[in-house]
C-alpha cells in the first residue's frame, strides 16, 4: 500500500511530494544546485573547452599542411614541417596562456562582485 507524502511550502500550500525549490534544477538524472539563474551552469566549461581545443588542433593542422606542401615544393626533408610545427607550438602555447589569463580575471570579478553583495 503507498501512500503519498503531503508537505506543507512556505507559503502555506500543501504539495504532494516534495517541497519545490527555486535553487534546484532537475536535468535529466542529476540535480544541480543552483542559485543564479542566468544561464547553463555547464556553458562556460563548454565554451572553455572548445577555445583550448581549437588552439590546439588548428595551428597544428594548418602548419603540417603548409609545412608538407613546402617540404615537397622545395625538395626539403622535414625542415618547414618540423620548423612550422614548433611555431605552431608556441603559438598554440601564447593563446592558451591568454585565455588563462581571461579566465582568471573573469573569476576575480565574479568573486569580488560576491563579497560586495
Amino acid at each position: 500500500m503507498c501512500s503519498s507524502v503531503v508537505e506543507r511550502c512556505p507559503d502555506k500550500t500543501e504539495v504532494e511530494g516534495p517541497i519545490p525549490s527555486t535553487r534546484t534544477r532537475l536535468l535529466g538524472p542529476f540535480t544541480i544546485m543552483k542559485n543564479d539563474t542566468k544561464g547553463a551552469w555547464w556553458k562556460p566549461g563548454v565554451i572553455i573547452f572548445s577555445k583550448v581545443s581549437a588552439y590546439i588542433a588548428f595551428p597544428v593542422i594548418i602548419a603540417s599542411y603548409i609545412g608538407k606542401y613546402l617540404d615537397e615544393k622545395y625538395e626539403t626533408t622535414n625542415l618547414f614541417f618540423l620548423s612550422l610545427i614548433g611555431i605552431s607550438f608556441i603559438c598554440t602555447i601564447y593563446l592558451i596562456w591568454g585565455e588563462a589569463k581571461i579566465y582568471k580575471r573573469n573569476l576575480e570579478k565574479e568573486e569580488k562582485e560576491k563579497n560586495l553583495k
